[in-house]
């Protein structure tokens, strides 16, 4: 599962290009392979984590999803809108996620309080809270930054459609109105945010420039993998002059 996991990773970026443009967000597995596998195009995490839950399920893993709270964002409360996935493995359950973008997981976690992994740079850490709550965070300068939190309680392919639809639609998505691209890696996050492209490391430097509408897709294409169509490209540059 790991090197599956990583795989994914490497190949596959975190995108909403699709509710940017006002397009459906399907979650059926050949819609799935159509856009991420063979159409070299990314997804959010509904996405992301149901292709890979139907490849660990086809070779034989026990997989249950989660939904979680986000927390990288400060102290607020959000709904819960992230999706991941745990993993049994010889008994032992395992927290893995190829979707939480570019602050996410590059391998799969051990889901027991006070695990401690280092992933090509980046060091993680489960922390369990009251009621059981699960935490996963992430090791900076700075100290622990949680990233998410979720409860041991299972979401099915329906509560992933409900998600899905607030996360695609709903005025307070963030998703909706800006362009955002990830992708995590080893040594150096990278980050499309409306036209602010970032680059975070482990040790806590970072660097980011504003793109002009001609950069745009080229930036996508080599810095994220993710091919577009002419369409797309137009629609992009259109959004992109407009402040999105």
């Amino acid at each position: 599962m790991t090197a599956l996991h990583r795989a994914h990773v490497a190949a596959v970026p975190f995108e909403n290009l699709d509710v940017v443009l006002g397009r459906p967000v399907p979650l059926d597995l050949k819609s799935l392979q159509a856009k991420l596998v063979e159409r070299r195009r990314g997804g959010y995490c509904y996405e992301q984590n149901s292709l890979f839950a139907a490849a660990l399920e086809r070779i034989g893993f026990q997989v249950a999803g989660r939904g979680a709270r986000n927390r990288s964002r400060g102290a607020t409360l959000p709904p819960v809108t992230h999706a991941l996935l745990a993993v049994t493995v010889e008994g032992e359950q395992w927290l893995a996620d190829v979707g939480f973008g570019w602050q996410g997981l590059l391998e799969p976690v051990p889901l027991r309080d006070g695990a401690r992994v280092e992933q090509g740079g980046w060091t993680f850490g489960v922390h369990v809270e009251d009621e059981g709550v699960h935490v996963l965070r992430s090791l900076r300068p700075g100290g622990w930054k949680d990233l998410y939190a979720f409860s041991p309680q299972a979401y099915h392919p329906g509560d992933f459609t409900v998600l899905n639809h607030y996360s695609s639609s709903h005025p307070q998505s963030r998703f909706l109105g800006q362009v955002v691209a990830q992708r995590p890696g080893a040594g150096a996050g990278r980050s499309l945010l409306r036209a602010t492209f970032s680059i975070l490391r482990p040790d806590g430097s970072a660097e980011e420039r504003i793109l002009t509408a001609d950069e745009l897709a080229a930036t996508l294409e080599t810095e994220f993998g993710i091919e577009l169509d002419a369409e797309e490209r137009a629609g992009l540059e259109r959004l992109h002059e407009e402040g999105a």
